[in-house]
């Protein structure tokens, strides 16, 4: 069976998107750093990256965004908008968004009674007993829910100190909190339900190459263009990032194949007049301060 008619969360995954959600975030309110954190965690288990967006807090805007990355993208994460109050609305678009309903998952539920602190400004609060707070509560473990897949693919835990249950949604669509300490965790806690199904099981990573050259772009710029189109059938990247105000530039090459990569060190430092470093700057010229000293 090829991978393109399997279940999508049994597909093998070579892509992947990250939909930022939060009106918060657009307002210059709260700095994301949640897409930065997931660009690198892809890159170090190798799985391409192709888009991250961010969006409001609003319905269409949810829906839309959700169906066309499950869609176009292997793995997709969201990050935002499962908190306890009315703008919270990820879990009720997203469900929407795949004709789902949402479902109190008891489990959640289980754990969220007894790993939750109590707040010191909710005295009073008794989970047996109905009110505003305790609705509030339960907006947080109504996932969006699927009769005909198994519970246990609709939602994981993946981290027995952590009541937050990542959502599964057609597949291949995880709901994740905005906030970041959570996100981060439930992210590195899922990695081993994601790496039987990577390209390279291992978990071994994307490589990126960095290699400091005094050229200008302009004069590296054919040999890169060549390069380019003769590494692309390895699925090697060539890169060229100028460094304003400083007096090197550099080049890049990424990709999976360390092998194919190590082969082409010599040859790129001889066209680009450059060295292979692990630093932009490392071979920066000191700065009249540091030549003071």
């Amino acid at each position: 069976m090829t991978s393109s008619v399997l279940p999508k969360n049994k597909r093998t995954i070579h892509t992947a998107a990250c939909l930022i959600i939060g009106d918060e975030v657009l307002g210059g309110k709260t700095i994301d750093t949640n897409s930065a954190f997931f660009a690198k965690f892809c890159f170090s288990l190798g799985i391409q990256l192709k888009r991250i967006e961010v969006i409001a807090d609003d319905e269409s805007e949810i829906i839309e965004a959700v169906r066309r990355m499950s869609d176009r993208y292997d793995f997709v994460v969201t990050s935002g908008g499962i908190g306890p109050t009315h703008d919270d609305i990820t879990y009720e678009s997203i469900a929407k968004a795949f004709g789902l309903n949402l479902k109190l998952h008891q489990a959640a539920f289980e754990r969220m009674k007894k790993l939750s602190k109590p707040h010191p400004m909710q005295p009073n609060f008794d989970w047996d007993t109905p009110s505003p707070s305790l609705t509030a509560k339960l907006r947080m473990v109504e996932i969006p829910h699927d009769e005909s897949v198994p519970l246990e693919e609709q939602a994981v835990f993946v981290a027995d100190d952590m009541w937050v249950p990542i959502a599964i949604v057609n597949g291949n669509v995880h709901i994740l909190p905005g906030v970041p300490r959570l996100f981060e965790r439930l992210l590195e806690h899922l990695k081993p339900n994601l790496l039987p199904r990577l390209v390279n099981p291992e978990g071994k990573g994307i490589y990126r190459y960095l290699f400091s050259t005094p050229l200008p772009e302009s004069t590296v710029a054919p040999y890169l263009t060549e390069l380019a189109t003769r590494v692309a059938s390895k699925n090697i990247k060539v890169g060229s990032y100028p460094r304003w105000g400083n007096k090197r530039n550099t080049v890049t090459l990424v990709g999976t194949d360390k092998e194919f990569m190590d082969s082409l060190i010599a040859e790129v430092e001889q066209n680009v007049e450059g060295t292979k470093v692990t630093r932009e700057d490392e071979l920066d010229p000191p700065s009249d301060a540091e030549e003071g000293k």
